[in-house]
């Protein structure tokens, strides 16, 4: 090779590397932002997961008050069934807060005094539900989604991180094979650099993006 074919040589691998540090610092910056927002993201999640587990605690703390009010009434209308105290009887049913009221009911028309096949207390009627056991059901799987939610995005993250490292690899070679006196060692760490981008540009381009 001449020395003409050897300068033309060295002039497209400098306009080559020159092109690829400037893509690569443009596509390096654009992932670590992407890293930052999905991080971003990862921590609201993680936020809305906690709210929604202190929302779940709350709510059921409230169903157990109104169930052991509700239970503690119920056996004080045993107890006065047992004693044959009507008019307590009379007193306590009538006063019974809801969802306890309408089971209740429901419960007394299966006649349990006399029906052995009738459920064992108002408690077990599909009419006895309370809301706030539904709400703190509902607040627990809200939970578990956002902290999936969370996770997935904290893995997005650190996808975005990988290729902020495998661009800054790019960098390296790209920068560095002008520092090589062989022309076939220029080339060959050009070349290591640019394998390396095809590969994270391919990734980059299916990753999804926040903005």
């Amino acid at each position: 090779m001449n020395q003409t074919e050897q300068h033309h040589g060295t002039d497209w691998r400098e306009l080559v590397a020159v092109i690829l540090l400037s893509v690569t610092a443009i596509l390096t910056a654009w992932a670590g932002f992407q890293s930052s927002k999905w991080g971003g993201a990862m921590s609201i999640s993680f936020s809305q997961a906690s709210s929604a587990r202190i929302e779940a605690a709350r709510s059921e703390g409230v169903a157990n008050r109104r169930s052991t009010i509700q239970v503690g009434l119920y056996t004080q209308w045993l107890q006065a069934s047992a004693n044959k105290e009507q008019e307590l009887m009379d007193f306590l049913a009538a006063r019974f807060p809801e969802p306890l009221n309408t089971s209740f009911k429901a419960w007394l028309a299966t006649d349990p005094l006399t029906n052995p096949d009738a459920p064992e207390s108002p408690f077990v009627m599909p009419e006895y539900q309370i809301q706030e056991l539904a709400d703190a059901a509902a607040s627990d799987a809200r939970a578990d989604e956002k902290f999936a939610e969370a996770l997935e995005y904290n893995q997005r993250g650190d996808n975005y991180t990988l290729l902020a490292v495998a661009f800054a690899a790019v960098l390296f070679f790209a920068a560095i094979s002008g520092r090589m006196k062989s022309h076939r060692s220029q080339w060959a760490l050009l070349g290591m650099g640019l394998a390396i981008f095809l590969v994270a540009m391919s990734l980059l381009l299916f990753y999804p993006k926040l903005v």
